[in-house]
């Protein structure tokens, strides 16, 4: 922590989110979501997330990418044994597409599950699922300029993000988690308007996603935070050590003890 840097006081509070995005049971990070360019950081993801912990993350996001590329869940052991090693709401997403699946995981203990491909293509499991899991699901909007990519990133929908964000406004989704995939795992920074607008075009909360590259992004989402924007889920950066939790934790105020 540089002397310079002092924590933010405001009313709105920025969660920073560790993301462990699991590939074969290991903890990976892929660029742009593509698979053929994986970096695996760990074998053993459910140490991982209890680092994380003790770090002071307040949550933390799991992504079963073998599960979003197959529909199916594809590493649930793992993603329980995170689930019981862990005192903190943790969020799952990755091929999440029946209420069966739903229900699996939530039944692990997981405090949300992610619904992305299914919010485009079956919107009436959505609504199903938003009716009988009350404020534990999350929708998935993955998007590239503005359009939502489904099916792992692999495929263009052609429908605007925000169009579909705004039909689901009053469905009882608990948050959004909005991902500029063209930056994912890239280090190049936030999104911060196409962000920005997409918590100023509908009244759920935003978490941010894709791109973190270091401080000055959680500085630059802090500014727009009132608009709506209630975390940020971090990866890359993270593994690589361009941005320490302690350091974003404090920058967010949420730590006053460094």
């Amino acid at each position: 922590m540089t002397e310079s840097s002092q924590p933010v006081t405001r009313s709105f509070v920025l969660i920073i989110i560790p993301a462990i995005d699991l590939k074969n049971g290991k903890c990976v990070r892929l660029l742009q979501g593509d698979f053929s360019r994986s970096t695996t950081y760990s074998d053993h993801p459910v140490d991982i997330a209890v680092q994380w912990q003790k770090k002071g993350a307040e949550r933390i996001h799991i992504v079963d990418l073998d599960g979003s590329r197959t529909g199916s869940p594809q590493n649930t052991d793992v993603i329980r044994e995170i689930v019981q090693n862990v005192d903190i709401p943790v969020e799952v997403g990755g091929g999440i597409r029946s209420l069966q699946t739903a229900e699996l995981y939530l039944g692990t203990g997981a405090r949300w599950v992610i619904l992305g491909t299914a919010a485009l293509k079956d919107r009436s499991f959505v609504m199903k699922a938003c009716e009988v899991f009350k404020e534990a699901i999350i929708l998935g909007i993955d998007a590239k300029d503005g359009e939502i990519m489904v099916e792992g990133w692999i495929e263009g929908s052609g429908q605007s993000a925000y169009d579909i964000a705004k039909s689901y406004e009053h469905s009882g989704v608990d948050a959004i988690v909005y991902t500029d995939i063209s930056r994912d795992g890239m280090e190049t920074g936030v999104n911060i308007s196409a962000t920005k607008k997409m918590a100023e075009t509908v009244k759920i909360p935003i978490i941010a996603s894709g791109g973190v590259a270091g401080i000055k992004d959680i500085e630059e989402l802090v500014t727009v935070a009132n608009t709506g924007i209630i975390g940020v889920i971090v990866g890359k950066a993270l593994y690589t050590g361009a941005l320490k939790i302690e350091d974003a934790l404090y920058h967010v105020g949420t730590r006053g003890d460094q």
